[in-house]
């Protein structure tokens, strides 16, 4: 079954057993408003029984970046549930033409809703999706949302951002403070909806037993830093919804 939420945070927990090739994971996802934006343009959806987590992060005024949003993550992941449990290859690359496939057609999807209905013209959405496949996961972005993987308490983070501010640092012309006090921290270089095709990044990462991997929108990435993420995710203590919950309350109290 496919269940969709409204989201700016998800956290997949797996446990790998060798011996078996067996793969056990909890899911959990928040979302939250935040203390300054009237409206919630962020959307996530879980795919439970294939392992398959997204979200996405709207843009283009109030109305039009909820409905970019919901639409594309609808597309992508009824298009990814349905390549992967049509293909019969077991390779490694499954997983990847699948998720490739499923962004092309979300793109589609939100250009082609935005083409009949002026009030959405040069709407988009962020995307970042991850999925688990054995001990191997694969994960795409198109955007500044971000997946980290977080072991022994520290979070790295796979994806690369698509925005003005992290290309402008790639290339050594502003530095990280530079960055956090720049008036263009929300200006991406990639969306979905935008251009007639997306190029959306892909990343593999081999998963261990008590990996967690951490899927959040910008609003989280603001007022938090990687160390701070990696320590609140670790914590065996808490379970992925509770992760989420704190990951939020930290945010907003700044």
């Amino acid at each position: 079954y496919t269940t969709l939420f409204r989201s700016g945070v998800v956290t997949v927990r797996s446990t790998v057993e060798a011996a078996r090739n067996t793969l056990e994971f909890e899911v959990a996802g928040r979302t939250d408003v935040g203390m300054v934006r009237h409206t919630n343009q962020d959307i996530f959806g879980v795919v439970e029984p294939l392992a398959l987590v997204a979200i996405c992060d709207g843009m283009g005024g109030m109305a039009g970046g909820e409905v970019a949003s919901h639409v594309a993550l609808e597309s992508f992941l009824e298009v990814a549930r349905q390549e992967i449990e049509a293909s019969r290859s077991a390779d490694g690359e499954r997983t990847k033409r699948a998720l490739c496939r499923a962004a092309a057609a979300a793109n589609r999807a939100v250009r082609t809703r935005a083409s009949y209905d002026t009030r959405f013209r040069g709407m988009g959405t962020t995307l970042v999706g991850a999925r688990l496949d054995g001990n191997e996961v694969t994960v795409l972005n198109v955007g500044d949302s971000r997946a980290y993987l977080v072991r022994s308490g520290v979070a790295r983070q796979i994806t690369r951002d698509h925005s003005y501010v992290a290309e402008q640092m790639r290339m050594g012309l502003m530095t990280e403070s530079e960055a956090e006090m720049s008036p263009y921290q929300s200006a991406i270089t990639r969306a979905i909806g935008i251009d007639e095709d997306v190029h959306p990044d892909f990343y593999t990462e081999m998963v261990e037993t008590g990996d967690d991997l951490l899927l959040c929108s910008d609003g989280l990435l603001r007022h938090m830093h990687d160390d701070e993420i990696g320590k609140i995710v670790a914590n065996t203590m808490m379970t992925p919804a509770e992760i989420c919950d704190r990951l939020i309350a930290t945010v907003n109290a700044r």
